[in-house]
């Protein structure tokens, strides 16, 4: 017996999230930090520490310049604050495209220094045999289908996939692909809806969506898009929350107290101890 103290709390496994296939809807959301990690953990089956965090924490206008150590460190800051949701973090662009033998020593640097449960690749019919070569070597994987933010200077922008005939065929190829090298669940994202629920019913693995279809096995949505802090979000995207105007509403409340010097008021202060 371990010596160690042992979670009550067991924490959702890459078979978990495949044993969903049909079944409940599987909820992801994406996370970056510790406390907003604990609170949506409750309510989610999976936690994914995305390549997002490079555009919509630290303001890059792709994912293109996020670094492996960017995704260690917000995967860390992700376990330590949820229990029970499984999380994957993203292999950023350039950590996994050059060799299959490239890709696992970075996949594995992510899990051992962040304690994920798995990763998830951008993937082109062309990464079958480095996924393949990955779950053979006990490295669980989560494929990216469709629009792929990480191909965005070569598509020339975020463009939804599968709108014509050549396109559609392509979704379907890179799916059955990844679904056959073993991925056990496929992101798909900004596809046409009847690709999306065509992908869902020829892959034995889940779908997960974003901006796809409600015939996924299960959504995904950037945390900031859904809770509103910009003024400008993606089509595929519902407004859970308005926290840009909470935020903004607090910070003006706090500028004009301290403008007031009504804070910190009597209650906020420290006064010497009596002897």
């Amino acid at each position: 017996m371990s010596a160690q103290t042992q979670s009550p709390v067991k924490r959702l496994t890459p078979p978990d999230i495949r044993a969903r296939k049909g079944g409940a809807p599987i909820v992801s959301l994406t996370a970056y930090d510790a406390p907003m990690a604990a609170v949506m953990d409750p309510h989610t089956d999976l936690i994914l520490v995305g390549d997002s965090v490079g555009m919509v924490v630290h303001g890059l206008p792709n994912t293109i310049s996020v670094t492996l150590e960017m995704m260690i460190l917000h995967g860390q800051a992700v376990m330590r604050g949820s229990k029970q949701a499984l999380v994957v973090v993203d292999m950023p662009f350039g950590s996994y495209e050059q060799s299959k033998e490239q890709a696992f020593a970075n996949c594995v640097r992510v899990l051992q220094e962040t304690g994920a449960g798995a990763v998830k690749l951008e993937t082109s019919v062309q990464m079958a045999e480095t996924v393949r070569y990955l779950v053979d070597r006990a490295v669980p994987v989560v494929a990216h289908v469709g629009l792929r933010p990480q191909a965005a200077l070569a598509d020339g922008g975020f463009k939804a996939k599968g709108r014509d005939e050549d396109s559609r065929a392509k979704v379907l190829a890179e799916a059955r692909a990844m679904d056959e090298a073993g991925a056990f669940a496929i992101v798909v994202e900004g596809v046409a809806e009847d690709v999306a629920r065509e992908v869902t019913e020829q892959v034995s693995a889940p779908t997960i969506g974003i901006g796809a279809s409600a015939a996924c096995d299960g959504q995904v949505l950037v945390m900031q898009d859904m809770l509103g802090l910009f003024d400008w979000t993606p089509k595929f995207v519902k407004k859970y929350g308005s926290l840009r105007e909470i935020a903004d509403a607090a910070f003006q409340a706090y500028a004009e107290d301290v403008r007031a010097r009504v804070f910190p008021g009597p209650e906020h202060v420290y006064s010497a101890k009596k002897r």
